[in-house]
């Protein structure tokens, strides 16, 4: 299944994201691992998701990778993923590492499977290859404190996530 990409945001598809947008909107749909797409007007409003969110959350503001999955085959956008680099209380309860959605259109294609193995195979490679100890770090209070350079090759992912867990 060699179908997708996974695409960083950029300004190239700015029209497929605010239709993308509409659509869910129209169905009333839940427009998950978005970036809270849906409460934005424009697409740069949208990018801008970051200091968006930031505010809207406050310390609850976990930082995320968002990616568009985008078709191969005629680079349509069939979906958005969106990786949460840590967890917390209420994503521990409710929303998890990763959320994703597709288009309704798009649906029940294997399109979601295809795009969850990417986007983990991308965590790898950012040096999320241990998810299931970061989350249970994270379940017993731990916070992530920076990512380091793995300089000494303790790990297969070049970097070392370090924590801090306040007894």
């Amino acid at each position: 299944m060699n179908r997708l990409k996974l695409i960083e945001l950029t300004k190239e598809y700015e029209e497929q994201v605010m239709a993308y947008r509409k659509i869910f909107i129209e169905n009333g749909d839940g427009a998950d691992g978005c970036a809270a797409l849906e409460e934005t007007e424009s697409y740069d409003e949208w990018l801008n998701f970051e200091k968006r969110l930031k505010k809207k959350y406050g310390v609850g503001y976990t930082p995320s990778t968002v990616c568009l999955a985008v078709r191969r085959s005629d680079n349509k956008l069939v979906g958005i993923i969106d990786f949460r680099h840590e967890l917390t209380e209420f994503l521990m309860k409710y929303g998890g590492n990763i959320g994703y959605s597709i288009l309704p259109s798009e649906r029940h294609k294997g399109y979601a499977k295809e795009m969850l193995g990417l986007m983990l195979a991308k965590c790898r490679r950012m040096g999320k290859d241990n998810i299931a100890s970061a989350k249970i770090i994270a379940a017993n209070g731990g916070v992530l404190e920076n990512e380091v350079p793995d300089d000494v090759s303790l790990g297969k992912s070049g970097v070392l996530q370090r924590y801090w867990i306040k007894l």
